[in-house]
């Protein structure tokens, strides 16, 4: 899958992600782009998933205007994150159009 990781989103998940095509906002220029933008520019870019902090996402866009899959991670912090990164990357594995997905995992 082709998968974006949105701002904040630790990119050591990146080589976790083997099987898929990872890039950032920041390398696609799309780094100013807000919410229902960026979505917009994912969808078109031809991207399956996005991966990011903002929990916010799910009440600021109607998601069921969009075909692609977000998945949210709880904590962005990667102390934290590293001890979980096989939830989030299961999270992109099941990711299928048009879903959202919340991972959550206790910090340490």
């Amino acid at each position: 899958m082709l998968v974006l990781f949105d701002q904040s989103t630790p990119v050591p998940i990146r080589p976790f992600l083997r099987e898929h095509k990872v890039e950032t906002t920041w390398q696609r220029g799309w780094g100013k782009l807000k919410n229902g933008d960026l979505l917009k520019a994912a969808e078109e870019a031809g991207f399956e998933v996005l991966v990011t902090p903002d929990k916010n996402i799910r009440y600021q866009q109607n998601l069921k205007n969009y075909r692609i899959a977000i998945v949210v991670v709880g904590n962005p912090q990667w102390p934290v994150l590293r001890h979980h990164v096989d939830r989030i990357v299961a999270a992109v594995n099941a990711a299928e159009p048009g879903t959202y997905c919340e991972v959550e995992f206790p910090e340490r």
